[in-house]
C-alpha cells in the first residue's frame, strides 16, 4: 500500500515558514488533504492538539518512519483568511514554478510580530467631592505628587498617562498606588501605527459623468446578482478613472465589502491615498516599502479585524487579509512594475485574478495604454471593455509634433534638442509655463542604430534588435545569433552608426547650458533615493519652484500638473529597440503617458517627440493617442513570431562560474522538452554579474500546461546535473 505524508507548518508567521515538520497522512484521509488544508497535528513531546496548514503532499519520507505521528484530522468549517492565502501560495507555487516556501513568503508579507504600541489612559473613580476631598487631604500631607494627580482629574476626569508622568512629573509608583486605593484607574488600550497621521478627511465628490456613471451601474447590477466578473477601463489620460476607482470603492464598502486598491509605483501614492482618505478617512491605510515593520503589521491586524475598508499600496498590498474582501482596482494595469522580479515571478494582475476567483471578488483594471496581454483577454471575452472618452480634468489633448533627429543631424544640430523643442521651451519660458522633458531610458539595452536613416541592426531570426557587447560583437538574446558591430551603415552607407548613450544629467547640464536663466528640477533614480524625495520635488515642480523638470519615465504617470504646457520626448527610440518583443508596446504606452502630462489645465498643450524613427508604429500611433491602431498592427505582429498573449513563454536563466557550463546545462535541459518550440540557448543580455555567467533559453507552446510539464523535466535535469553553486530561475509570461 502506497504512504503519503504531509508538511506541514505550525505557526504562518513569516519567520517560521523554512520549518515544515512531516506528518503522515492516515489512509481515511488521503482525499481529503491537500496543498492549504488546515490540520489538526499531535505536537512536541506531549503530543498537544495544534493547527497546521499542509504546504506539500508527498510520498517521499524525510526521517525515520517511527518518528513519524500520523495527522489527527482535518478541520472542517469556515474557510480563513489563512487558508485562502496558502491556497493561494500553493497555485502560485505551480502556476509561476517557485518553490512552496517562496511562494508562502510573498503571500504571508509580515516578516514577524511587532509590539504593539499601548497607550494607557487614567480614570478618576471618585465622585467630585471625594476627589476635592483627597485633594485638600494630599495638600495638608504635602503629598504635592498625588495632590497635583487629583488636580488634574477634577479638570478632566480621563487623562493620558504620559500626561501625568511627562507633564505633570508624576511617578508611576505613585499612580499605581493611587490605583491600588480605588481613587483612579488605569487602563491600557493597544493604539495601531497610522503611516496616514495628519491626513484630513471630508470633501465632496464631484458628480459622475455619462460615461462613469454608466460603468459603475453596470458593475453594481453584476454585483448584485452575485457575479464577481473582470473588467478593463480604457480611458484616455485625465477620463476620470480614479473618480470611477472611488465610486466603485464606496459602493463595495457600503454592502460591507473592503477594497484593494494597487498602484504601480510609490511616487503615485500621496496623490492616490489623498483621494481615497478624504472619502474613507482612517477606514483607509497604504502598504508600501517606505512604511517600518511596525508600521506595516499594524496595518494588517486591522485589515485582519474588519478596522480597514480600503488599502492602497504596490503589488504586494494584493496581499492583504481582508476577511471581507469585495473589488480589487489596479490601476495603470499596463505598468511592469507589477511583475515581480523575485521568485515567485508572479503578475499582480493574473493573481489578482485568481484572488478574484477564490474570494468572489470583483477585478477592475484601468489604463489610458492597456497592456496588449489585458485587451487581449477582452478580445477573448476573459474581460469586459469600458471606455472613457472625454477629458474631464481640464483642457483638450495635446498637440504632438514629431521631430526627426536624422534631418536634424543633415541640418547641422547636434544638440540634444530638435529646433521645434528649442522654440517651444523658449516660448514657455517668456510666458512663465513650465516644461517637463522626458529621457525614454526604460527598455535600453546597446542597441546600434544608423544617425543618418534611422536604420536598426536586428536579428533575422527573432525581429528584436541586436545589443552591443564590449567584445566588438553584436548579439540576439534569444536565439544566439553574433554579427561583428558594424563600421558603416548598410543601407545608407554612413558612418554615424553606433550605440545609443544618454543620461539625465547631461540633458540637464545641456539645459542650463542652452537656457541659464532656466529654473530646473531631475528627478531620476540618484535624487528620489531617500525618503520622502518623490513628494519633495513633484511638490517643488507643482509650486511654481521650477520651471522644466527633467526625469525619466517616473515624472509620466499620473501626475496632473495645470501649468505643464510642453512635453519634450527627447528619445523614443532607447525603448523602440529594446531587446525583447515587448519593445513597441512600452514605447506606445511610455510616448502616450508623456503626451498625457501636457495641457491638462486650462492652457493647451503639446508634445515634441524626438525620434531617428519617425514612421514606426508606436511613434505614429503616440502621436494621433491612437491605441486601436496601436494594438491591430502589435497583435498582428506577436501573431506571426508566436509571441505572448498569442502564445505562452517560458524563460529559464542559468547562473554559472564558467560560461560553457551554462550553455551544456541549458542544451540538456531543452533536450527534455517534449512538446514546444525551443529557442537557444544564448548568452543573457546581461552575460555576467559578480563572476556568475547568466545563459537564457526560451520555451513557447500555446499551451500553458505543456509549459509547466516543460518547466518539471527542466527542474528534473538540473537538479541531478547541476552542482550546488549553479542556479536556475524560471519566469512564465502568459
Amino acid at each position: 500500500m502506497t504512504e503519503w505524508y504531509a508538511d506541514v507548518i505550525v505557526d504562518i508567521s513569516h519567520e517560521k515558514l523554512d520549518r515544515p515538520f512531516q506528518y503522515h497522512i492516515p489512509e481515511s484521509m488521503v482525499d481529503m488533504v491537500w496543498e492549504g488544508v488546515c490540520v489538526q497535528i499531535p505536537f512536541g513531546a506531549g503530543n498537544k492538539l495544534i493547527k497546521g496548514y499542509v504546504i506539500n503532499v508527498t510520498q517521499t519520507l524525510q526521517f525515520d518512519r517511527d518518528k513519524i505521528k500520523d495527522i489527527y484530522s482535518v478541520e472542517q468549517g469556515d474557510v480563513t483568511i489563512e487558508d485562502e492565502l496558502i491556497r493561494l501560495a500553493g497555485w502560485m507555487k505551480r502556476y509561476y514554478g517557485a518553490t512552496m516556501i517562496q511562494a508562502l513568503k510573498t503571500v504571508i508579507p509580515v516578516k514577524q510580530k511587532c509590539k504593539p504600541v499601548e497607550k494607557k489612559l487614567v480614570t478618576l473613580l471618585l465622585s467630585k467631592e471625594a476627589a476635592e476631598e483627597k485633594y485638600a487631604f494630599f495638600l495638608k500631607k504635602h503629598q504635592a505628587a498625588r495632590a497635583r494627580v487629583l488636580e488634574a482629574l477634577l479638570e478632566e476626569p480621563e487623562i493620558p498617562y504620559s500626561f501625568l508622568t511627562e507633564k505633570k512629573h508624576v511617578s508611576s509608583v505613585t499612580l499605581k498606588a493611587l490605583a491600588e486605593q480605588g481613587i483612579l484607574e488605569i487602563q491600557a488600550q493597544t493604539v495601531y501605527r497610522n503611516p496616514l497621521q495628519g491626513m484630513e478627511a471630508g470633501g465632496k465628490l464631484p458628480p459622475l459623468s455619462g460615461e462613469q456613471r454608466h460603468i459603475v451601474e453596470r458593475i453594481r447590477q453584476d454585483r448584485e446578482q452575485g457575479l464577481a466578473k473582470k473588467y478593463l477601463i480604457h480611458g484616455i489620460t485625465g477620463s476620470g478613472k480614479t473618480r470611477v476607482y472611488l465610486e466603485l470603492a464606496k459602493e463595495a464598502v457600503e454592502a460591507g465589502g473592503q477594497v484593494i486598491v494597487l498602484i504601480p509605483e510609490i511616487a503615485l501614492t500621496y496623490q492616490t491615498v489623498m483621494r481615497f482618505y478624504k472619502l474613507f478617512g482612517d477606514r483607509v491605510s497604504v502598504i508600501n516599502s517606505t512604511l517600518s515593520p511596525g508600521e506595516k503589521y499594524d496595518q494588517f491586524e486591522r485589515a485582519k479585524k474588519g478596522e480597514l475598508d480600503v488599502v492602497i499600496g504596490p503589488r504586494s498590498a494584493l496581499f492583504t487579509p481582508f476577511p471581507g474582501l469585495s473589488l480589487i482596482i489596479i490601476d495603470e494595469e499596463h505598468e511592469t512594475s507589477y511583475k515581480s522580479e523575485t521568485m515567485p515571478r508572479y503578475h499582480a494582475r493574473e493573481t489578482a485574478a485568481k484572488i478574484g476567483q477564490m474570494r468572489n471578488a470583483s477585478v477592475v483594471l484601468g489604463s489610458a495604454t492597456p497592456s496588449v496581454d489585458a485587451y487581449y483577454g477582452v478580445q477573448n471575452g476573459e474581460y469586459e471593455l469600458f471606455t472613457l472618452t472625454r477629458r474631464l480634468t481640464g483642457g483638450t489633448l495635446p498637440k504632438v509634433h514629431i521631430a526627426d533627429l536624422r534631418k536634424e543631424l543633415k541640418e547641422g544640430n547636434r544638440t540634444a534638442f530638435s529646433r521645434a523643442l528649442q522654440e517651444r521651451m523658449a516660448d514657455r519660458l517668456a510666458k512663465g509655463e513650465q516644461t517637463i522633458l522626458f529621457l525614454n531610458r526604460r527598455g535600453y539595452a546597446g542597441f546600434i542604430s544608423c544617425r543618418s536613416c534611422g536604420y536598426v541592426v536586428k536579428c533575422p531570426h527573432c525581429d528584436v534588435s541586436l545589443t552591443e557587447h564590449r567584445d566588438g560583437s553584436m548579439q540576439c538574446h534569444y536565439c544566439g545569433y553574433t554579427i561583428p558591430i558594424m563600421k558603416a551603415c548598410p543601407e545608407c552607407g554612413s558612418p554615424y552608426i553606433m550605440g545609443f548613450k544618454a543620461g539625465t544629467q547631461q540633458i540637464e547640464t545641456a539645459v542650463h547650458k542652452m537656457f541659464p536663466a532656466a529654473r530646473v528640477l531631475r528627478m531620476d533614480a540618484d535624487t528620489t533615493k531617500t525618503k520622502g524625495s518623490y513628494e519633495k520635488i513633484l511638490s517643488a515642480f507643482a509650486d511654481g519652484e521650477a520651471d522644466i523638470l527633467v526625469g525619466t519615465q517616473m515624472i509620466v504617470k499620473g501626475h496632473d500638473f495645470p501649468n505643464v504646457t510642453l512635453v519634450g520626448v527627447l528619445a523614443a527610440d532607447l525603448s523602440i529597440n529594446g531587446h525583447d518583443f515587448t519593445a513597441g508596446e512600452r514605447t506606445f504606452q511610455l510616448l502616450t503617458q508623456a503626451a498625457g502630462r501636457a495641457g491638462r489645465g486650462d492652457k493647451p498643450g503639446e508634445v515634441v517627440i524626438q525620434t531617428y524613427q519617425p514612421d514606426h508604429y508606436s511613434v505614429v500611433h503616440a502621436a494621433n493617442q491612437d491605441y486601436q491602431g496601436f494594438y491591430e498592427e502589435e497583435i498582428c505582429y506577436r501573431e506571426m513570431m508566436d509571441y505572448p498573449p498569442v502564445a505562452h513563454m517560458l524563460t529559464v536563466l542559468l547562473l554559472t562560474e564558467e560560461e560553457n557550463r551554462g550553455m551544456e546545462l541549458a542544451n540538456g535541459m531543452a533536450a527534455r522538452v517534449k512538446d514546444g518550440l525551443v529557442i537557444g540557448p544564448a548568452r543573457a543580455v546581461v552575460g555576467k554579474i559578480n563572476d556568475v555567467y547568466r545563459t537564457v533559453l526560451y520555451v513557447k507552446n500555446g499551451n500553458y500546461e505543456a509549459l509547466i510539464q516543460a518547466k518539471e523535466s527542466m527542474d528534473a535535469y538540473f537538479a541531478t546535473h547541476a552542482n550546488k553553486k549553479e542556479l536556475v530561475q524560471y519566469d512564465f509570461s502568459s
